[in-house]
């Protein structure tokens, strides 16, 4: 949990454009995301391999990555253990690997949703969007309440230690998501159920765990049980897992192989080893099965049922990323793990939330108004796990239109009110601006003529980056807006016709 913690907070912008060494190696190992991206892409990222490992793992040892690497996992306990030690009572195993099916059924005719409930991706995204800023925000009103005291001692050490930690652990800017509140609200339910029962989570509702659960069916790590056992329960009180049923018999498919039994028992008569004790399985029955399959099946045209899958109906402010693969490629790959967000220099990416339809919640998208698309970072692309958004070269970068810039003249200072304001061409960063003016005579109220700058949009050189919408000193609601219609990966979203041989519209 440590590694993922320090891998977290190097997936951030440190003033150069690459990243050492992001947190997603973590779902780089997730076989969750491998299978679904697999059945929902038809696609294999290369670096997925790395989940194969995990895989042959499980089969050998059992669910070992659940009881030694998940950090998630090893949340989930930590917060458990302050609770008091009382039998596990659910006792509904069986809701995971029916979770499981919907998601790979969903998976299976090209839905992705695992990312929503993926440990991994969940975790990610609920540090990223609303834990993380909610600690930087803390920390920082902290130390400027020490700061801003009469004591001196306390103002010096308050700001030695602020260096220090905004070398290391405070972002370099306070960030800001939206649907923050929601986000943290589901992850801190999820982390507090574990006061109700132990490893809540992990036992009764990970996707993940299901699936590695099935893949230890056939591990060759066992339990056994020696005839000294007097059934004094120990056992079973302190398994995490739930695994342990009346002592003796035990789940296999539930083990998280941490060995507590075997170092707990006052006998000695439990031990951890390679000799043949059948364990018992979760029983699943093949209407729940059915069921559970028939549902993720009927999810897909209910979730798409949406007019955003029409091109007509394209959401002018759904901007992706640069780099993004074609909107329903990209919605089969993203897993709404956040790591993009976390890694945007301006805080321009935010979680969508229904302006492209059910099926796009919490993937990515540019609000220029909040933070703009920087014109030489590609670090979005270099923490993608999937492909949904490529890995792009510098000199691809700066030829990628993510949309186009529009102005309302109502609200635009030199149309509207004939008072000057070059801010739009004056922070436009590609080489030729994309924004130039013309030069024309207007009259005010007296009559009187007078020379003033309008500007206006290059449609070839703007690459949609929202800079000018968000430098914009019409605060409000600013008179230069971004749309993503002129998106180099879409042929259909285009403004002209003439562009693609006549595919686009007007």
């Amino acid at each position: 949990m440590l590694l993922f913690f320090y891998l977290f907070l190097q997936t951030e912008p440190k003033g150069l454009d690459e990243l050492g060494y992001p947190v997603k190696v973590f779902l780089d190992f997730d076989p969750l995301i491998f299978l679904s991206t697999l059945l929902s892409s038809r696609t294999i990222v290369k670096l997925f391999y790395l989940s194969l490992l995990t895989i042959v793992l499980t089969m050998i040892l059992g669910r070992v990555f659940c009881g030694w690497v998940c950090p998630f996992g090893t949340l989930n306990n930590i917060v458990s253990l302050l609770r008091k030690k009382e039998p596990y009572r659910f006792k509904r195993f069986r809701l995971k690997y029916l979770i499981l099916i919907f998601l790979l059924s969903a998976s299976l005719f090209t839905l992705q949703l695992s990312g929503l409930l993926d440990p991994i991706s969940l975790f990610i995204r609920s540090l990223t969007i609303s834990i993380y800023p909610a600690f930087n925000y803390s920390l920082r009103s902290l130390f400027d309440f020490l700061y801003d005291t009469d004591i001196k001692i306390l103002k010096d050490i308050s700001e030695t230690f602020y260096e220090v930690l905004k070398k290391s652990i405070l972002s370099f800017e306070q960030p800001i998501y939206r649907q923050g509140l929601f986000i943290g609200g589901v992850f801190i339910l999820i982390i507090g159920i574990n006061l109700y029962e132990r490893r809540f989570w992990c036992r009764y509702l990970c996707p993940l765990g299901a699936l590695l659960g099935l893949l230890s069916r056939y591990s060759i790590l066992k339990r056994s049980v020696s005839e000294g056992c007097n059934s004094c329960g120990v056992c079973e009180r302190n398994c995490p897992s739930g695994a342990i049923n009346k002592t003796r018999d035990w789940l296999k498919t539930e083990c998280f192989q941490c060995f507590n039994c075997d170092d707990l028992c006052p006998q000695k008569a439990v031990k951890s080893g390679f000799k043949e004790q059948r364990g018992l399985q979760v029983d699943l029955t093949r209407r729940q099965v059915i069921t559970y399959i028939s549902a993720g099946i009927l999810s897909v045209p209910l979730v798409r049922s949406n007019p955003f899958l029409k091109e007509e109906f394209l959401n002018p402010r759904v901007i992706r990323p640069p780099g993004s693969i074609a909107e329903k490629e990209f919605l089969k790959r993203c897993v709404r793990c956040g790591e993009c967000m976390k890694v945007c220099i301006t805080n321009g990416l935010q979680p969508a939330f229904l302006e492209a339809g059910l099926e796009a919640l919490w993937t990515p998208v540019l609000v220029p108004k909040m933070g703009y698309c920087e014109y030489r970072c590609t670090l979005c692309g270099q923490v993608c796990p999937t492909g949904a958004i490529r890995r792009l070269s510098l000199q691809e970068k700066v030829r990628i239109k993510i949309g186009l810039a529009m102005i309302d003249r109502g609200r635009c200072l030199p149309y509207a009110h004939g008072r000057p304001c070059i801010v739009c061409e004056e922070v436009c960063p590609t080489p030729k601006k994309a924004i130039w003016f013309e030069r024309v005579l207007i009259k005010d109220r007296n009559g009187k003529e007078r020379e003033i700058q309008q500007p206006h949009v290059d449609l070839e050189l703007c690459i949609g980056c929202g800079i000018c919408e968000a430098k914009c000193p019409v605060v409000d609601r600013p008179a230069i807006y971004v749309t993503s219609i002129g998106e180099s990966r879409s042929k259909v979203n285009r403004l002209l016709l003439e562009e693609y041989g006549g595919g686009g519209r007007i």
